[in-house]
């Protein structure tokens, strides 16, 4: 093939595009890699490896004011927010040099540039046209802004993780995994929180169990809400930012940090010209990812659902080994594992309890909560929390919800237990060990078994 000829063209290299190519490669086929700023995306650049790294920090201040309860006396000097700055770009030009590495060595060809859909299979980078037999959209996403002006003391996700200062008081404009997280953080750092969320609870997508434990655990450590009512203006001088609500209650902060949800990124990439289907801003491709244009696929951000970088892994796994014949697996949304890295953490996967009584009915519906207050290891941590399970009446377990300090570690065993229809009687008869916080997934479904051991 020539230069700018490939089997497959992916446009977007975040953590759906990067991972379509390297399977792709590995499928034998060659693959051209389009990007205009940075591999890996929001996801290693700006979102999920710098964050934790900040929330990392985070929990270190929060351990260090709380030791004394360990019988360690520890002194919280200061927080030097321009260092923990520096130790998240070590960490993300670590994995950004490792991701680039790895890219050479599978011989993927990474187009720097601008790209933009022009044919059924092509692609113009910066003026240069780039075939591909197969093309994949993953152009990832933005922050939403709800029409607020960035700037100053009012920023998004991207700008707040470059500050070298601690504010003093900050309000969060919403209150979704993104706001939380901040609002953890930056509490844990001293901050004076505010979230202002328009739905009427934080996480309005977990299950309300969590959310119950999670409102109340963030007003004990201090981390103010409002809830119910939406943002009407945002305004900011030198001295301040300011945030009126719709009901005219105004608040006011040193900065405003707008995490109201992030939006497709797809504006002016050409793909309403060429026929893809659209709503909103969204690729809207079928359930096997073809957009029923020509050979073009879409996957990550840019689909309707969760925008979670291992959502993208999977669709770009999928998608090189649906175009390689291989007839992967769909994985629905609901199956897809989540969680929030707030103090406390939260992780869940399938069907919360009301969306199960709502897709299989009320009466055939069976739920076991196992409280952490009885877990070994979550004591020595100083957590409280819940395992919940949802299971399908006389059936496998179609929901795992938890929240503890540390409990996103389970996640691991929970979405194995969804994605592979478990029965609790299955679950039940593992050995889990002890002390671990672990084993509270086994006490949760020996209950849920109607064998219960410690509860």
């Amino acid at each position: 093939m020539a230069d700018n000829e490939f089997d497959i063209l992916v446009l977007g290299g975040g953590s759906a595009g990067y991972a379509a190519a390297l399977r792709a490669v590995q499928l034998g086929f060659t693959v051209g890699l389009v990007e205009k700023n940075k591999l890996g995306g929001t996801c290693l650049h700006w979102g999920c490896i710098p964050t934790k790294a900040y929330l990392h920090s985070a929990e270190l201040a929060e351990d260090a004011r709380e030791s004394s309860k360990y019988g360690v006396h520890t002194t919280l000097e200061s927080i030097d927010m321009a260092a923990v700055r520096d130790y998240k770009d070590k960490i993300v030009a670590g994995k950004f040099k490792g991701l680039t590495g790895l890219m050479k060595m599978r011989k993927i060809t990474v187009i720097e540039g601008v790209g933009k859909l022009t044919g059924q299979n092509t692609v113009d980078v910066d003026g240069t046209s780039y075939t591909g037999k197969h093309i994949v959209l993953a152009s990832g996403s933005v922050s939403k802004t709800l029409g607020v002006e960035i700037g100053g003391r009012i920023m998004t996700s991207t700008e707040a993780l470059e500050i070298d200062y601690v504010p003093k008081s900050a309000i969060v404009l919403g209150g979704g995994v993104i706001g939380c997280e901040f609002a953890s953080m930056w509490k844990s750092f001293g901050v004076d929180v505010t979230v202002i969320e328009g739905l009427p609870h934080l996480v309005a997508n977990e299950d309300p169990a969590l959310i119950k434990i999670l409102e109340r655990e963030f007003k004990k450590r201090g981390i103010k809400s409002n809830l119910g009512t939406f943002f009407e203006k945002v305004e900011q001088d030198d001295s301040g930012a300011k945030v009126t609500l719709a009901d005219g209650k105004v608040f006011e902060a040193d900065i405003v940090l707008v995490a109201v949800g992030r939006g497709p990124n797809t504006a002016d990439m050409g793909y309403e010209e060429q026929g893809i289907p659209m709503d909103r801003g969204f690729v809207t491709p079928n359930e096997r990812l073809h957009t029923g244009v020509g050979n073009i696929y879409a996957i990550g951000d840019i689909v309707p659902g969760v925008q979670l970088a291992h959502r993208g892994y999977q669709q770009g796994r999928f998608v090189a080994e649906e175009i390689g014949g291989l007839n992967p697996a769909v994985v629905d949304d609901v199956n897809i594992p989540k969680v929030t890295f707030t103090e406390p953490e939260i992780a869940s996967v399938g069907y919360t309890e009301p969306k199960a009584k709502e897709k299989f009915g009320e009466d055939n519906i069976e739920v076991a909560e196992y409280n952490l207050a009885g877990n070994g290891k979550s004591s020595i941590l100083g957590t409280g929390g819940i395992i919940k399970l949802v299971r399908e009446k006389d059936g496998p377990i179609i929901g795992f919800h938890a929240i503890g300090k540390r409990i996103s570690e389970q996640i691991g065993e929970g979405q194995l237990i969804v994605n592979w229809e478990a029965y609790p009687e299955d679950v039940a008869a593992f050995v889990h060990a002890h002390p671990t916080q672990n084993e509270a997934i086994g006490e949760a479904a020996m209950a849920l078994a109607g064998a219960p051991l410690h509860g």
